[in-house]
C-alpha cells in the first residue's frame, strides 16, 4: 500500500522508461499531498526526480518529445562526434539544461533534501572502454539476480556516492550532476564530477536509499523485478506491465507520452485498492 505521505522518495533508473513515474505521480497528487522530507534519483530518476520537486514533469515531457520529433532513427547511436559526444547524449543534455533554467534550479535549492547517485569506474585511463564493461556485467546482474539492489560493484571496482544536489543547485551545477547521473557507456561519453570520470550509477543500484535512511519510504522502479525485498516502512511499486518506451530509443515521442499515461493509468489501480 502507497504511503498517505511518505517521508521518503525514491526515483529508480531506468532511461526513458522513468516517465512513468512522472505519470504515476502526476495522478497519486490528484488526490493525496506528497511532502517528503528526503528524495533520491538515480540515472534517468535523477531527472524524473528533479522535474517532479521543481514541479515541471509537463515541461520536461513536452520539451523531451519535441526533440525526439527531431529524429527518425537511432542510426548514429555509436557515432560521436569530434569531442566524443554522441548524438543521443546531446540531445538528452540538451533538453536537461534547456528545462532547467535558474527559476527551477532554485526550487531544487530550497526545497527538501534531494541526492543524487553516481557511480565511478575504475582508473584504468579507459574510461569508455571500461564503462562498457561495467554495463555488461551490470546486464548479467540485472537479469540473473534480478532485483533492483546489487553486489557486484564493489567486485568490478566500480564506486558509488549520493551527491548533495541542493548544494548542486545553489552551486549552479544541477544541470552537470543529473547529466553525469545518465552516462550509459557505450552510448555516453563518461563525463567529469569533480575531476573523477562517472558512469550511470543504476549499475550500483537502481533504487538508492536516502542518507540519513528512516521512515516511510516510497521507491518507484520502471520495471518489474522477481526479487523485491521485503523490509518494513519500504513500499516498491512498479510499473503494471513493460513500459512502451525503451531505455535509450530517442525517436518516437508517442511512446513516450504511452508511458506517461500507463503511469497514470497504475496510479488510478493503486488508488483504487488502497
Amino acid at each position: 500500500m502507497i504511503p498517505d505521505n511518505p517521508d521518503q522518495i525514491v526515483f529508480s533508473g531506468g532511461g526513458l522508461r522513468c516517465f512513468w513515474q512522472g505519470g504515476f505521480l502526476s495522478e497519486i497528487e490528484k488526490h493525496r499531498t506528497l511532502r517528503p522530507k528526503r528524495v533520491t534519483g538515480v540515472s534517468g530518476g535523477a531527472l524524473a526526480g528533479a522535474a517532479w520537486l521543481s514541479g515541471t514533469e509537463d515541461r520536461l515531457l513536452n520539451v523531451m518529445c519535441d526533440a525526439f520529433e527531431k529524429r527518425d532513427s537511432n542510426i548514429g547511436l555509436f557515432d560521436p562526434d569530434d569531442d566524443g559526444i554522441t548524438p543521443h547524449q546531446r540531445l538528452y543534455c540538451s533538453v536537461v539544461e534547456e528545462v532547467f533554467d535558474d527559476t527551477l534550479t532554485q526550487k531544487i535549492a530550497d526545497g527538501p533534501q534531494f541526492q543524487i547517485l553516481i557511480a565511478h569506474p575504475p582508473s584504468t585511463g579507459l574510461p569508455t572502454l571500461t564503462g562498457t564493461a561495467l554495463a555488461a556485467a551490470y546486464e548479467v546482474e540485472l537479469h540473473t539476480i534480478n532485483s533492483p539492489h546489487f553486489n557486484w560493484a564493489e567486485k568490478m571496482g566500480l564506486t558509488a556516492n549520493l551527491v548533495d544536489a541542493n548544494e548542486a543547485a545553489r552551486n549552479g551545477k544541477l544541470v552537470d550532476l543529473i547529466n553525469a547521473a545518465a552516462v550509459i557507456p557505450p552510448v555516453f561519453e563518461p563525463e567529469l564530477w569533480n575531476d573523477r570520470r562517472v558512469v550511470d550509477g543504476g549499475m550500483a543500484d537502481q533504487a538508492p536509499m536516502p542518507d540519513p535512511d528512516h521512515g516511510d519510504t516510497m521507491i518507484l522502479l520502471t520495471r518489474d523485478y522477481k526479487r523485491i525485498p521485503e523490509i518494513e516502512g519500504r513500499t516498491y511499486i512498479s510499473p503494471s506491465e513493460e513500459t512502451a518506451a525503451d531505455k535509450i530509443d530517442f525517436t518516437d515521442p508517442t511512446k513516450l507520452r504511452d508511458t506517461w499515461s500507463q503511469g497514470v493509468k497504475d496510479a488510478q489501480k493503486y488508488l483504487r485498492n488502497a
